[in-house]
């Protein structure tokens, strides 16, 4: 009798412990700790005023801002904003990893929505730059449709939802 009570508790105390391991592990793999403040924007807070590592709505996103005056077609459209999308990855990866493990637990979002001219997305991409998004401006080689060194696609983010709607959300989806 006495090495099935030394079973159950051996059971019972392996399974405390590995509850407080996990327990422990996605507390600081996710927790708004203080160290976090500001790292969903890039370059931390500006302004003294700190952001969640989760945004305000808890979300992140990436917004790929394609040039409609250029009158792409569809491939080259895709092409052009699969290079900002990935060029925008790597430069988080390398500068941001803890923002870039939130942008890929929220789903990876990406939103395509359209700048008028080329001024506009110089505009964009200031502003953006501005409050600390990850930024992306993509130039085509000329090989196909477009002039060689054309800005065809700006990758905003990835970044809190919230910041990067303060400067795309006036935009209109692709």
């Amino acid at each position: 009798m006495d090495s099935l009570y030394g079973q159950v508790a051996i059971g019972v105390l392996g399974g405390v412990g590995c509850g407080l391991f996990l327990g422990w592990h996605f507390r600081a793999r996710f927790s708004n700790s203080s160290k976090d403040n500001g790292a969903a924007m890039g370059n931390g807070s500006r302004g003294g005023t700190a952001t969640s590592i989760m945004g305000e709505g808890g979300e992140f996103k990436m917004i790929l801002v394609v040039r409609s005056d250029l009158k792409m077609g569809k491939g080259k459209v895709a092409a052009q904003c699969s290079h900002a999308a990935v060029s925008a990855y790597k430069q988080v990866q390398r500068r941001n990893p803890e923002l870039l493990k939130q942008w890929e637990y929220c789903g990876q979002p990406k939103v395509v929505v359209k700048a008028p001219d080329e001024d506009s997305l110089i505009e964009l991409l200031t502003h953006a730059k501005e409050v600390g998004l990850p930024v992306s401006l993509i130039q085509d080689a000329g090989r196909t449709q477009i002039a060689p060194g054309s800005r065809t696609v700006l990758g905003v983010g990835p970044g809190a939802a919230d910041l990067v709607d303060k400067v795309t959300g006036h935009l209109k989806l692709y």
